[in-house]
């Protein structure tokens, strides 16, 4: 899937930009982590932030964290975070932990203040923290930029959502022929949608979920004209949902840009 992923990066972007794969703790296995190294190999600056699971071995570890070590977490914004702190683990963690990961593996822990009503477990509840951890290899950096970084991946949670409301969620079909249509033309449906709104919209639309999108742009009727290289898309102002449809750009029109 990562494969895929990248071939449909044009080369300069894909041979020419860095590229961090982010993943919860499901890609935190060796063999993948090695495949994202190997890429370096086929000239792609690849690097990797993913979850980690905390065992017996990292509690040890957190345990031996003194208190003057955690350093004060970020938000995504860049602003401080309040009742959040970062600490690195690999060196305290015990001889072999890290053993067929690729050289120059990192472990960051996180601990922060739960919300009301969380679980926590045995290990937490003695301080009240909540702690999670993740692995990179990005060599430099303070430790609160690489958890903003990694945390930004929650994001996919947004594309999980979208392709739910995009007919993912009358998946899946005792037939596997249909299940692979579906999958097939849902992921479309979403791709479209997403290059959509990074290229062509603004503004609210350019967050906009899919269900606005149809009410508020795919049902407006429009005419497509070609020029000078150019695909544009005019949305009738006399159609539409109403006064509330919010128009991408001015004069109510859509710029395709040239093919890269």
């Amino acid at each position: 899937m990562l494969d895929a992923a990248l071939a449909q990066l044009p080369d300069a972007h894909r041979h020419g930009t860095p590229v961090l794969v982010r993943a919860d703790t499901a890609g935190c296995s060796r063999e993948f982590l090695a495949h994202i190294r190997g890429l370096r190999e086929q000239a792609v600056s690849c690097e990797f932030s993913v979850g980690w699971s905390i065992k017996d071995r990292e509690r040890s570890a957190i345990s031996a964290i003194p208190k003057t070590v955690w350093a004060d977490a970020i938000d995504a914004d860049g602003g401080h975070r309040d009742g959040a702190g970062l600490a690195e683990i690999t060196g305290v963690l015990p001889a072999g932990s890290l053993a067929g990961y690729p050289a120059g593996t990192r472990v960051v822990v996180r601990r922060e203040r739960p919300h009301p009503g969380a679980q926590l477990d045995a290990f937490e509840e003695r301080d009240g923290w909540r702690y999670t951890t993740f692995a990179t290899d990005t060599a430099f950096g303070q430790l609160a930029h690489l958890d903003a970084r990694h945390r930004a991946h929650a994001r996919v949670e947004d594309r999980i959502r979208c392709a739910k409301d995009t007919g993912l969620d009358h998946f899946p079909s005792r037939s596997f022929g249909v299940n692979t249509a579906r999958l097939t033309i849902v992921m479309l449906a979403v791709d479209l949608l997403a290059w959509t709104q990074h290229l062509l919209l603004h503004g609210d639309l350019a967050k906009a979920e899919p269900k606005t999108l149809r009410s508020r742009l795919l049902h407006v009727a429009a005419r497509l004209t070609r020029g000078q290289r150019w695909l544009c898309g005019f949305a009738s102002s006399g159609l539409g949902p109403g006064p509330t449809t919010s128009r991408p750009s001015s004069p109510s029109s859509l710029r395709c840009p040239p093919p890269w």
